[in-house]
This record gives structure tokens, sequence and C-alpha cells, in this order.
């Protein structure tokens, strides 16, 4: 079993990022199964009317038709870092993470909990995704032929509470497909990555936009860690894959060896602390 993270520039015309995206599906490794991830807004990015114009009602619509269609003639579980959703009677949309198995088939979905409401030292200065995104309020964790895989996308990252949770549900990959900028990738995108896979004992695939979109600037550097943290595989920079094996044994090996699950407290301190 393979891990792959797909790398890529993306803009707000759906055309051109589908075409790019099938550059990098055609090729694939020949591995099967394998799990394939894109990274957040690869359907669409940097526009708020495109994202508008784009945005489709979950399980329905063009671009999802054609996000199935890849997975199941390439015969991969495929997930969607993100796309926009519309929500019933609402005139913002969801950031909507989709899963697909090798049959093509909707396996799950999740939609942005936390969103990038903040003021970064770049070009583009003042970001507020709450403007065309509203929150999700569930959690997903989804079970697959590589292990139970814990849903994310981007900002989640800084919320390790998030991650804890979905550990706690049986998370054994988590999934976190970003946008980051130049400016906060550089200084935190590999350290938070780093500990959402040490402290929860899981395997972490990253993939993430790169390059100039306007005057936004995005990280790239897609990474796949081990539960111990290691790097297995990254591409810092351009477009390509990054692919690593899966090893169950190995993050069994280190949840048996060093079992923090079992031996966390602080819920039950606080529950007790807190009981009358």
């Amino acid at each position: 079993m393979e891990l792959v993270a797909i790398q890529i520039t993306a803009g707000p015309d759906w055309p051109e990022n589908r075409a790019r995206l099938e550059t990098w599906l055609r090729q694939l490794p020949s591995t099967r199964p394998l799990l394939v991830q894109l990274p957040e807004n690869a359907v669409v990015f940097g526009s708020k009317e495109a994202a508008l114009q784009l945005a489709e009602p979950l399980g329905e619509g063009p671009i999802q038709a054609q996000l199935s269609r890849w997975a199941r003639e390439l015969g991969i579980w495929l997930v969607v870092g993100s796309m926009p959703t519309r929500i019933e009677h609402s005139e913002r949309l969801h950031a909507t993470s989709l899963v697909y198995n090798e049959q093509g088939e909707r396996v799950g979905h999740y939609h942005k909990l936390h969103l990038f409401d903040v003021d970064v030292a770049d070009g583009h200065g003042r970001y507020r995704e709450s403007a065309t995104y509203a929150p999700g309020d569930e959690l997903c964790v989804i079970d697959s032929p590589f292990g139970r895989l814990g849903l994310s996308i981007c900002y989640d990252l800084r919320f390790p509470e998030l991650y804890r949770a979905l550990r706690e549900r049986g998370a054994e990959i988590l999934m976190v497909p970003a946008a980051f900028t130049r400016v906060t990738g550089l200084a935190h995108w590999l350290p938070l990555l780093q500990a959402r896979a040490i402290e929860n004992q899981c395997y972490v695939l990253a993939a993430g936009l790169y390059g100039e979109q306007g005057d936004r600037q995005t990280w790239g550097h897609s990474v796949i860690l081990d539960p111990w943290g290691e790097i297995q595989a990254c591409l810092p920079k351009g477009e390509g894959l990054v692919v690593a094996p899966l090893d169950s044994e190995r993050l069994s090996r280190i949840r048996r060896q060093m079992p923090v699950a079992q031996h966390a407290r602080l819920s039950a301190v606080w529950r007790n602390k807190h009981e009358y």
C-alpha cells in the first residue's frame, strides 16, 4: 500500500485546474490499493466569485462527477482536499473535503471546522474565509483499506484538540490538505504536522498548493510523515507527486511500545474535578 500527495498550483479556473490534476493523476504509481490526496482548493482557488460560481450541492454536479470518475477509472481512493459546496438557504458555502473509493463512490465528506480569519504579513495581508464560507460542525473518520482516515483541512492544523478527537475515534492516518501561505508555512507548517503525527501516533498525509496566485503565495512542501514524526517523502517546490509506503506494522508497534492513548489522563482529571 502506498500514500500519495499531489502538489499543484491552482487558480480560479476549473478547466485549467482539472488539466493540471489530470496530468499528475495519469502518472500515479501502479500500486493498488493507492490512497491519493489533492490539496485544499485544488478545484478552485483565489477568487470568491469563482468559488460561488463553481460551488455544487453535496453529491451533485459535474465537478463531483469528474472526481468520482477519476477514482473509478484509476482504481484509487481519492481524497479531494476541498471544494466549495452549497448550503441550502444560505449565501455562504462549505469548504468540503470529499472521499471516494476505488469504485468512485463517495464514502465520506467533511466540512472545514476552523476558518482562516487572520492577518498575515504577506502581499495579501488580510484573510477572511468566513466572508465566503460557513464552518462545519462534525468530525469525520472513515474506514478504508489503509486504516481509519481522520479528515481535516489546512487551518484546522492549529487546533490539536481536533486531532486528539480524531485519534479517540480510531484515526490512523490524518489527512491535512492545505493552502498554507508562504509566510505561515515557513514558520509553522512542518512543526505543526510533526506535532500532530507524534502526539497522535498517526501517519500524516499533507498535500499543499504551491506557487503564485495573484497576490497570494502558497507554501507547497507537501509531505508524508510516519507515526514517529519522521519525513517519509516531501516536495518543497513545484508540481508533482509525493509518494511513500504505508507500514501498518510500524504504526502498531509505535502505539504498543508507547501507549500514550491509554496513558492520557487529562479528561478523567478534569471530569473528576468538576463533578458535583
